[in-house]
């Protein structure tokens, strides 16, 4: 399963997206949800937000756990923990309670985190 941690965190039912899909519009919702395609627009999910290698996202990204390993072209705000794996490329800021960044993460913006600790950085070591 995809970023298999994050989503364990959330009860109930995971909502995919597929590659072939493109949203254009507002997203809401409560649960955990994985995009793997487009989306045009923002989101305020009640729960965690995958966006996985190969989806884009052009808007405002906002949940309340979130992990990026697409592409997006807008600001990534979450209420917890925000998480830049290494195939992520972010044109936009970063807020979150937590941020971490993984070596080979492109962030084209500010870094906001909410707790007052500073950014952390990893290397990935699950497999996607």
């Amino acid at each position: 399963m995809l970023f298999k941690r994050r989503i364990q965190d959330a009860s109930g039912p995971t909502t995919y997206v597929a590659a072939s899909t493109k949203i254009v519009g507002i997203v809401t919702g409560k649960g955990a949800y994985v995009f793997c395609g487009t989306v045009e627009g923002d989101c305020d999910i009640d729960g965690p937000v995958t966006l996985a290698a190969g989806g884009n996202w052009k808007g405002i990204l906002k949940a309340t756990d979130i992990v990026v390993a697409g592409v997006v072209e807008g600001d990534v705000v979450a209420k917890q923990r925000v998480e830049i794996l290494g195939t992520a490329r972010v044109t936009g800021s970063l807020s979150g309670h937590s941020i971490a960044v993984a070596e080979g993460a492109i962030i084209a913006g500010e870094i906001k985190v909410t707790s007052g600790a500073a950014p952390t950085t990893f290397q990935e070591k699950r497999q996607a």
